[in-house]
């Protein structure tokens, strides 16, 4: 079947015309749309889903004559409009079709949809958009494909009391009356008064970048100007009443970054405005498009009075992500979605190298390079592992079913392999070919090899395609096998997998081994070989410290004896050891990946944390933090693994939490800010509590009291609600319990109600279970389902009985998020965690049990991939584990 639309005909031009009526939850609108013929044909094909149509009609341009089509049909599975005329259209003609259009604005959180907020105990209603992936067609007829630019002419009618915002700025506004409707669009509007307003052109772009909005928004205002011509811009940010004092922050970082990708791209920002519309209703976290950034609450607002250095790193990593595809998606989109990672891989390497050259400067303490190794490599590799992975590049002829593949390999693997040949050519000519990229595309589409030419013309003839092929068209990664005989580093590669290593002679990446040993003055320097072969020898002193894949920017794992892990774990410990953070973090997720692989031995790298005890790294914390916490969801029906692992737990953190306190500061160490965080968080996970002695849990559980008998926050800072919350809840009753779900009512903050909703999921009270579970059903918002099903999934009491509730209730799960992203979400953080043999029989029978699992499919083969990975792990390492935790035990 052919899922690309016939091109007969190329839109040019929409002139859109909308009337949102927020009291009949409909929209009705017209558009014309200008159109070129490509090939002689009597037929237009285009894009439309869920949409009643009306009026259509097509003219020639020049001639007067309208044509009404002798057949029109509506494809809702193709989600496609054919319109059949009694007459040809020639080719190199132009010509204007004109339909008519009505819809309904619901909750889905995609096309046109409502969302709400509550101001003074009101619900108000607001109106926006998402079009990514293929969801314009639900908002207006329309080529829906990103290879369709065209430019777009929007004008908006809505209540008089309403904003209304889209991609450009408005030109004009005023009253809209029957006088004025030549549409007959008034016809549909309810009593009260109505206005227009109109909006500048458009550059050409494509349909799912299209956006807009109504709803009674207010905004701060800022402005920055260009580096290139001088020009002063305005930069707004948009959001409710009741949370625009929030968005200070946002609208700060977006001032800054915009000037500094604009020198990068050599390069003028192209629209005359920027907004940032802030929603409580969102399905992703964030969409870029074009001049209207739309961003979710919990992801974009900062309380004024703290100084939570968590959201804040999260607004910056967001909104530079975001401002980015203003140019890398935006301007020079890709071809089709095939392609996807050329919007969102390299926007994510572009984002982080903008944190990282404009932090530098004012925040080089925020170790943005550790961070990103945290947050993205080690993400991509566990999705990568696995024979379900998918290549970066992946063929998707189905644009309904895209949705799927918007996941850690298209995002974090991209971002991934793009930071290695960032670093491996040199960060200033990686954007130099950006830059020589983006001005051979501008406002047209692309694909892979375009962007391999414009890093290959900055880099002087390095072969950048040869370099990336593997890593782009082929799943998986390599892990580099390190043998040693006296003075000689064997080095072998094959593609890493969770359970064994294979042999893929079809596979062999170019692997920038980048090995850090010292030279003969006993400085540190790095060889940057690239390993092209299965196997190869290279001449290393052994006897001195040496590691490869230097501050972890290859994307590979490595293998070495356990002796030589120990070996340069003990030299990382070190305060001033040739290894830096980088390297530090990529051992620890090295080692453990490699154990639960069965390549390693879990004791062997359980004996890194304790040979990293005394380091007060917090991204190397962080990663020891998700590792214990990996096995704990592994071995969680385990009871003596599970207490000897809150033991150890206890051992690393609660000495951290008993040098920096609780006790937060604006003017503090960044790393000691977020490492008090994460300790205190270990600390209370692990039970950390004594009647005789006050404890962490003992701490948390007095300043949620005080809280109560109070309603004082002041105890209860941001960076600490999450544990706090908790810690009330497991430890507490009912009286507690209610106390949170008053806060996820009401929260002060978008971060405090997903703070509070942990903590709700954390209940052991089978009652209190089962209220959890009715209010994230009955009033929770629908993009707060996942958080919600993540909190569960950790919960050992709830872990089988909510999987159990969502098979019961899924036709219903199914209906309400089967358009959108949180589909995929929810059957991964369901069913991947789950262990036993039995767990993966009833999955795999579940899903084969007649049920459309399209837009889901290849996320079920990756969680059935997981439970039979958990079912190994389990079989091989579990006496190891429990040898290792007791003799530890004992030893303490």
């Amino acid at each position: 079947m052919d899922y690309r639309l016939p091109t007969d005909v190329f839109p040019i031009h929409y002139d859109l015309t909308l009337l949102t009526n927020l009291g009949q939850h409909k929209f009705y609108g017209a558009v014309e749309i200008d159109l070129k013929v490509n090939t002689d044909t009597s037929k237009i094909v285009l894009n439309v889903a869920e949409l009643t149509l009306s009026d259509v009609s097509v003219t020639i341009v020049g001639r007067e004559e309208a044509f009404v089509p002798v057949s029109q049909s509506i494809d809702s599975i193709d989600q496609r409009a054919t319109f059949v005329y009694p007459c040809t259209f020639t080719s190199g003609s132009l010509l204007k079709l004109f339909i008519a259009f009505e819809g309904k604005l619901t909750r889905s959180l995609i096309g046109y949809y409502e969302g709400t907020w509550e101001e003074a105990g009101q619900e108000k209603t607001y109106t926006v958009t998402q079009f990514e992936p293929t969801a314009a067609r639900r908002a207006f007829p329309c080529w829906d494909e990103p290879f369709y630019k065209a430019t777009f002419a929007m004008s908006m009618i809505s209540a008089s009391d309403t904003v209304n915002l889209f991609n450009t700025p408005a030109i004009s506004e005023e009253p809209y009356e029957k006088a004025d409707d030549v549409l007959g669009l008034l016809t549909h509007a309810t009593s009260g008064e109505w206005k227009i307003t109109h909006f500048e052109i458009s550059p050409l772009m494509s349909t799912y970048l299209v956006a807009y909005a109504t709803g009674q928004f207010e905004y701060l205002e800022s402005s920055f100007t260009s580096p290139i011509s001088g020009k002063e811009r305005p930069i707004r940010v948009y959001g409710t009443p009741a949370s625009i004092h929030q968005a200070r922050y946002t609208l700060e970082v977006t001032a800054r970054v915009i000037p500094v990708y604009e020198q990068l791209f050599d390069i003028e920002y192209p629209l005359p405005k920027l907004d940032t519309l802030i929603i409580q209703d969102m399905d992703a976290y964030a969409m870029e498009n074009w001049g209207l950034i739309t961003g979710r609450a919990s992801h974009y607002l900062l309380d004024p009075n703290a100084s939570n250095l968590q959201q804040k790193q999260a607004i910056v990593n967001m909104q530079f992500h975001e401002v980015a595809h203003m140019w890398f998606g935006n301007i020079t989109t890709m071809e089709w979605w095939t392609y996807l990672y050329l919007n969102e891989g390299v926007k994510q390497t572009l984002s982080f190298i903008v944190n990282e050259l404009l932090f530098e400067l004012i925040f080089p303490e925020w170790k943005l390079d550790s961070a990103f190794i945290a947050l993205h490599i080690n993400d991509a590799m566990l999705l990568d592992n696995k024979l379900s992975s998918h290549p970066v590049e992946v063929d998707c002829p189905d644009a309904n079913n895209i949705n799927q593949i918007f996941d850690a390999l298209s995002y974090s693997k991209a971002a991934s392999v793009l930071r290695m040949l960032a670093n491996h050519v040199g960060v200033d000519a990686f954007l130099s070919g950006v830059s020589k990229y983006l001005k051979a595309h501008l406002y047209g589409n692309s694909v892979t090899n375009d962007l391999w030419k414009g890093v290959e013309g900055a880099t002087v003839g390095f072969d950048v395609s040869g370099f990336m092929d593997a890593y782009i068209s082929k799943p998986g990664f390599p892990v580099i096998r390190v043998t040693e005989s006296e003075g000689v580093l064997h080095i072998a590669q094959a593609r890493f997998l969770q359970k064994e290593i294979t042999d893929d002679s079809n596979t062999i990446w170019h692997v920038p081994l980048n090995i850090l040993t010292i030279d003969s003055d006993g400085k540190p320097c790095i060889d940057k070989v690239v390993m092209k072969e299965r196997s190869s020898s290279y001449s290393v002193n052994t006897d001195q410290p040496f590691k490869l894949n230097a501050g972890s920017f290859g994307y590979y794992r490595v293998m070495y004896s356990p002796e030589r892990f120990r070996r340069i774990a003990i030299e990382a410990a070190k305060l001033n050891s040739i290894f830096d953070a980088g390297d530090r973090l990529g051992l620890v997720q090295d080692a453990f990946a490699l154990a639960a692989a069965q390549l390693m031995s879990l004791s062997n790298a359980l004996e890194l944390l304790t040979i990293f005890k005394d380091v007060r790294d917090y991204y190397v914390w962080s990663s020891i933090s998700t590792a214990l916490f990996n096995l704990s969801t592994v071995w969680w029906e385990h009871k003596e693994i599970i207490d000897l692992l809150n033991d150890l737990r206890r051992f690393l953190f609660k000495p951290i939490v008993s040098q920096i306190g609780y006790e937060y500061s604006a003017d503090e160490d960044p790393d000691v800010s977020l490492l008090r965080t994460c300790a205190i968080t270990n600390a209370s996970h692990a039970k950390d509590e004594d009647g005789f002695r006050p404890r962490v849990v003992h701490e948390l559980r007095r300043r949620f009291k005080q809280y109560q008998e109070t309603r004082d926050r002041n105890l209860i800072p941001e960076e600490l609600q999450g544990p706090i919350y908790t810690c009330a809840v497991r430890f507490g009753g009912e009286e507690e319990y209610l106390a949170i779900q008053r806060i996820v009512d009401d929260p002060k903050t978008p971060t405090e109600q997903l703070a509070a909703i942990g903590a709700m999921c954390s209940v052991d009270d089978p009652k209190l279970v089962v209220s959890t579970i009715e209010y994230m059903t009955t009033k929770a918002r629908d993009q707060d389902v996942p958080h919600f099903v993540l909190e569960l999934m950790k919960n050992p009491k709830i872990k089988r009985e909510y999987v159990e509730h969502f098979k019961k209730n899924y036709d219903g799960l199914y209906e309400k998020f089967k358009d959108g992203f949180s589909i995929t979400v929810l059957i991964q953080r369901l069913f991947s965690p789950l262990t036993t043999k039995k767990d993966f029989e009833e999955t795999k029978a579940f899903f084969e049990d007649g049920k459309d699992t399209s837009k889901y499919a290849l996320t079920v083969l990756q969680s059935l991939e997981a439970i039979k990975e958990n079912m190994a792990y389990i079989e091989n390492s579990t006496d190891d584990l429990l040898s290792w935790l007791q003799n530890w035990k004992q030893s303490q």
